[in-house]
């Protein structure tokens, strides 16, 4: 169910709830000295049942929180009970002098102050678990903040470098660029020279081709 002591309260519980039940149940049946023999052992039974009771509420504090709700409910179930043999007592022990009666009265009050108080440190036991729970998701929430930021630095500043690099690439290619308009230009003037170069070779190789071809004309033919 929940922890290993909560366990052996809960049997001895049990046990001495039949007992209890079982003296209860023979009440009815008997009468003078042997009631109220019956009645003092039915009033401890009563005490020591309460008393283990709240042991059990004490053995809350260990037990895991998945189980807690369900036992807190387990208990306030016994007390209901026990209460309830208390006033089917009462009710049927019409020979109870005014002190006891008084008496009992006044347990049962304690007994309801006592299930009272149990409920709200059962509640006070919830809520500092669900405060805990909450304290610790926003530790959580915080370091995973804390590693997000990191992060996201770690990120601008990388974005900040291979800025600085594209920066540096454009202005290379911006260079490239330049060197390629000169290279262009040298390219386009040596390709003019080339030309006129060629020109001025054809027309010296025409010139000396006359030339030849005059002299070929006087040596050759102009004796004939």
């Amino acid at each position: 169910m929940s922890s290993e002591g909560f366990e052996k309260l809960h049997e001895s519980y049990q046990a001495l709830y039949q007992e209890l039940r079982h003296r209860c149940q023979r009440l009815p049946r008997c009468s003078g000295e042997e009631r109220k023999r019956l009645l003092r052992d039915i009033e401890a039974k009563i005490e020591e049942t309460n008393e283990e009771l709240d042991e059990m509420e004490k053995e809350l504090r260990n037990a895991p929180q998945s189980y807690r709700n369900q036992m807190t409910n387990k208990i306030r179930s016994y007390k209901r009970d026990v209460s309830k043999l208390q006033r089917d007592v009462r009710s049927s022990d019409l020979g109870y002098s005014a002190p006891r009666d008084f008496k009992y009265n006044t347990y049962n009050a304690e007994n309801e102050e006592s299930n009272q108080l149990a409920s709200q440190r059962a509640l006070l036991l919830q809520g500092t678990d669900s405060l805990n729970r909450a304290t610790q998701s926003i530790e959580r929430s915080h370091r995973i903040a804390i590693e997000t930021d990191q992060v996201g630095a770690e990120i601008i500043e990388e974005l900040g470098e291979q800025r600085e690099q594209l920066e540096r690439s454009k202005d290379r290619l911006i260079n490239t660029g330049e060197n390629l308009s000169k290279s262009r230009k040298i390219l386009r003037a040596m390709s003019r020279k080339i030309v006129t170069n060629k020109l001025l070779l054809g027309i010296v190789i025409l010139f000396e081709v006359a030339i030849l071809g005059a002299v070929v004309y006087f040596k050759f033919f102009r004796h004939h």
